[in-house]
This record gives structure tokens, C-alpha cells and sequence, in this order.
């Protein structure tokens, strides 16, 4: 076994721990089918979320550390549940009145709101497999509608009328006494309304793979369960699905922890092991809520890419995910600014360390080299002072404090600097809120500015620093008053960089200039 695959049999990193419990699964013999499957699930009631590309990202992330630690081939099927019936029609499209006609219709059956595919389910659906693409996902799609109407699903579906007194208990077992009056585990299609009917079944019969029941106006119809007349409620096409495909391992959010044991028992009934599951936390917007795809709250993918990189999103990804957490714009620099710390450490990381790095698990061995000499938050407090509306105001001062720097050169850095001036104009500049400075900030700040009139040294961070520092030392306690007074009265911001590396980066002069501006109350 190399140095490698010793050192992923022993990381702690979470998409390790995972592939070796997975592969438990198969120590004794590879699977059958010749690959490990991998699934995610994905509800196209609205247009995808920051939630559904983690479960990807995620995914792929333990797909790679299994591919460490074994040589059986995987896998990964991205399934959209897009023959369910649109329940709620969304606010985040255009026209949602035109689709108030079209309620329980599977949503590829409601016309696009968009105009611009054969349905709305199918909108969404590309939507999903566009920003799949982007991240460079290896997956194949699977669309329910066509999983049901081809006939895929039809050998699981025929044995789940077999066993349909067997579901239906497992099923029972966990509703309400209200709810267990009309439930089935299959839902009618309407052949003329096609609308999906929750309906309670008549009868189920197992010789010739049909159900009967009453429509809403009381007709008594019949109708095969194959070939996409009937579709699954969803958690039981939960272990359905897992049971046709095989599936070893999905994992999904909390909110569907409750429901493991029913999605194994459904899955074991109908003949097939139960997957490997992870559960992750929830993502939350600012004010704390569940992130939703009809209520389009938090942050979208697309939003995301408009002010930071794709990398800087897995990373994200990556990081605790047992841990809830915001999904809010506020999270943007803080990913920018630790993906590349993460990049910068792991040239010289040995085996293990670097198995444990969160790049590792975005990159695997391709992991590419930093350029980012200057960093992300250092690129918003330089917009900010320079009031920048364009990147090329930015590479004056990058180029005075790297010389050998240019767009060419550092495309990286480049590519940052335009998202810095675009998250600056759009959340800081709107928020800024300078203040005047106390008798003791101004003493403090003429200190400052005295002493670089008269230094003679370099453009060097940690020089300027000790200035910083020695201006602050005796006039503050804490000291972190001190920094907090120069964010607000010279940046309107009540937080910043290290400000001996913002003087290296704006220059001597400007600082200069900036703080007479403030003792003047010009910033105001």
C-alpha cells in the first residue's frame, strides 16, 4: 500500500471517514453491478440552490477520498424528482400567476414560466445541470419523469404492489391517525386532467400490476403502475429508488434524518440493501431561516460567482458540514481569503497534511498554485478607499507593492480584484459609516501620520505594523480599541485588515492623505 493510500486509510478528514465506511460495504466482494453508486437528489419545484450544488459538491468530495482507498469503480446519478406535482407555485419566476392553472401537475407537465424550455420542470432541470457543469461535476442525470415513462422503474414498481401491505405498514406506522384514513403509497396520474391524485387506493392487485380508485368526482378508475401512470409518494420513492438503481451511498439534509429508517426498510422490503447515508445541517439565511427554493431566500449559485470564484464556494462547502450554517453574503471574503491560505500551505504539506487539507478534497492531486499576493479582504478595504468602480483602479497600488505582478501574470489576483469591486460597491460602500474621532483616536492618528511623514524605510508590512502598533500601545487597553478606531474613522467600517499590510498596499502618501482627510472631517 503506498504513502498515499496509508495516509487516506488513516485522515480524519470527513469525506475519508465516509469512503472507508463505505467501503466496508463491499470488503468481502465488489459490488455486482462492477461500480459504487452515488446519488443526490434534487426537488425542481424551484430554481437550484446553493443547498443542492453542496449535496453535489459534497458527494463528489467522498467519491474522491473513496477513490484513494480503492480501485472499484463509482458512480455518480444526480436524480430530479421532477414527475412530482407542483404543490406551491414559487415566487422567484416570472409571471407565477399563469401557473396557478397547473397545480399538481408533475412540473414537466407546467408550462415554463420562462419561456424558454418544453416545461417548467424541465427548466429547472437544466438550470441544475448548467451549474453542475460549471464546477467541472462528473455525473450522469437522471429525470424521474423518464425513469417512470421508459419503463426503468417498472420491475421495482410491480414488486411494490406485491408488497404493498408491507410498505403501507411501514408507512402507516408513522402518520397521523387523520392522514392513515386516505394514504397510499401510489399516486394516480389523472389520464385526462394529468394532474397526481392523493387519493386513497380501492384495491391493489398484485396478479396484474394495476390499482383502483375513485377520482376527485367519483369515478372509479384503473390503472397500471408501470410505464408512468402512477408515481410513488416521496418517501417511499425514496427506497424505491435506491432499491432499482442500487445505490450505495447518498447523503441529504437534516430535515430527512427522521426518515432514514423508513427510506432502508422500503428499500430492504422491495429486495435490495440500503444504502450508506450522511446527514448535513441545514443552510440558513441571514436572519437564521431554513434556505428554501420556492421562497428564493439566502444565496444563489449565481450570485455567489459574482463575487468570488467557484473554488472559494466548495471550500465553503467543505467545512463542517454536521455544522448549520449561514449562507449569506457576509461569508463571501472570509471563504475567498482561507481557500487560498489553504492553497498557499499545501506545497509544502507532507502526505497526510495534505489529505486533510480542504483543497485536496476540491482539487484532489491537481491542486493549483496561489497568485493571490494580495488578499481578498485587502482588495475590499483598497476599493473602498479608492472609491473604485473598476478593477484597473485597483492595479496601480497592487503593481507599486508587487512590481512583478499583472493581469497576465496573476489572472487569479485579477479575477479577484473585479469581484472585490463588485462585492464593494454592492454591500460595502452602501454600509460604510465613518465617525469623527475621539480627542484620543486624533491624538493617535496624528501619531501615526507624523510618523510615516518622516519614515525612510520600505514598503514593508510588518515595519509599517510596529508603527501601527507603537502609535496605539500606551493609548489603549485593549489595544484592539485602537484598530477598531481606525476602521471606523478612516474606512466607515468596523472591521479591517492588518493595517500595516493596507499602508503597504495604498502607499505612504495616500495613508498620509487619507488620515488629515479624517481629522478634517472630509470622510463624513
Amino acid at each position: 500500500m503506498s504513502e498515499v493510500r496509508d495516509a487516506a486509510m488513516s485522515s480524519k478528514a470527513w469525506p475519508f471517514e465516509e469512503a472507508r465506511r463505505l467501503l466496508k460495504r463491499y470488503q468481502k466482494a465488489p459490488p455486482e453491478k462492477g461500480y459504487v453508486l452515488f446519488e443526490t437528489g434534487y426537488g425542481p419545484s424551484g430554481l437550484p440552490h446553493l443547498g443542492t450544488f453542496g449535496e453535489v459538491a459534497r458527494t463528489t468530495m467522498v467519491m474522491r477520498a473513496f477513490h484513494e482507498i480503492s480501485d472499484i469503480p463509482t458512480k455518480l446519478i444526480c436524480f430530479s424528482d421532477d414527475l412530482d406535482g407542483m404543490r406551491k407555485v414559487p415566487s422567484n419566476v416570472p409571471n407565477p400567476e399563469a401557473l396557478a392553472a397547473h397545480m399538481q401537475k408533475p412540473l414537466t407537465s407546467v408550462p415554463d414560466p420562462f419561456g424558454t424550455h418544453d416545461s417548467f420542470g424541465d427548466h429547472n432541470n437544466a438550470m441544475l445541470r448548467r451549474f453542475l457543469d460549471t464546477f467541472g461535476f462528473e455525473y450522469e442525470f437522471y429525470s424521474a419523469t423518464q425513469f417512470y415513462r421508459s419503463g426503468q422503474f417498472d420491475e421495482i414498481l410491480l414488486r411494490a404492489v406485491e408488497k404493498y401491505d408491507e410498505i403501507m405498514a411501514v408507512m402507516l406506522a408513522s402518520l397521523r391517525e387523520e392522514r392513515r384514513q386516505t394514504y397510499s403509497i401510489f399516486l394516480p396520474i389523472h389520464p385526462e386532467t394529468g394532474r397526481v391524485l392523493y387519493v386513497p387506493m380501492k384495491r391493489v392487485n398484485a396478479s396484474d400490476g394495476t390499482i383502483t380508485f375513485e377520482d376527485e368526482d367519483g369515478t372509479e378508475m384503473t390503472l397500471p403502475v408501470t410505464g408512468g401512470h402512477v408515481k410513488l409518494q416521496w418517501k417511499p420513492d425514496f427506497g424505491a429508488r435506491w432499491a432499482a438503481l442500487g445505490v450505495d451511498f447518498e447523503m441529504y439534509g437534516k430535515d430527512h434524518s427522521t426518515n432514514t429508517p423508513i427510506y432502508d426498510k422500503i428499500c430492504r422490503i422491495l429486495g435490495q440493501r440500503a444504502p450508506e447515508h450522511f446527514t448535513y445541517e441545514l443552510f440558513l439565511d441571514e436572519k437564521g431561516q431554513k434556505i428554501s427554493k420556492t421562497s428564493g431566500n439566502g444565496v444563489s449559485i449565481d450570485e455567489w460567482l459574482s463575487y468570488a470564484n467557484t473554488e472559494s464556494l466548495s471550500y465553503f462547502m467543505y467545512q463542517k458540514p454536521k455544522t448549520a450554517k449561514r449562507m449569506h453574503f457576509d461569508v463571501i471574503p472570509k471563504a475567498m481569503d482561507e481557500y487560498q491560505q489553504q492553497l498557499r500551505a499545501y506545497a509544502d504539506q507532507d502526505s497526510k497534511a495534505k489529505l486533510n487539507n480542504p483543497v485536496f478534497h476540491i482539487h484532489g492531486h491537481n491542486v493549483p498554485g496561489s497568485d493571490m499576493v494580495v488578499s481578498f479582504t485587502m482588495l475590499l478595504n483598497l476599493a473602498a478607499v479608492a472609491n473604485a468602480s473598476e478593477k484597473d483602479q485597483l492595479w496601480g497600488f497592487i503593481q507599486r507593492y508587487a512590481p512583478k505582478a499583472s493581469a497576465e501574470t496573476h489572472p487569479g489576483l485579477d479575477e479577484a480584484a473585479g469581484f472585490a469591486v463588485r462585492y464593494y460597491n454592492d454591500f460595502v460602500k452602501p454600509a460604510k459609516v465613518f465617525r469623527v474621532a475621539t480627542d484620543l483616536e486624533r491624538e493617535a492618528l496624528v501619531d501615526l501620520r507624523d510618523q510615516l511623514t518622516v519614515y525612510a524605510g520600505h514598503l514593508d508590512a510588518e515595519a509599517l505594523q510596529s508603527i501601527v502598533f507603537a502609535c496605539g500601545r500606551e493609548r489603549f487597553d485593549p489595544l484592539r480599541n485602537w484598530f477598531k478606531a481606525i476602521y471606523e474613522v478612516l474606512l466607515g467600517a468596523s472591521q479591517g485588515p492588518r493595517f500595516g499590510g493596507f499602508i503597504a498596499l495604498y502607499g505612504i502618501n495616500e495613508t498620509i492623505a487619507l488620515i488629515d482627510k479624517a481629522l478634517a472631517e472630509e470622510l463624513l
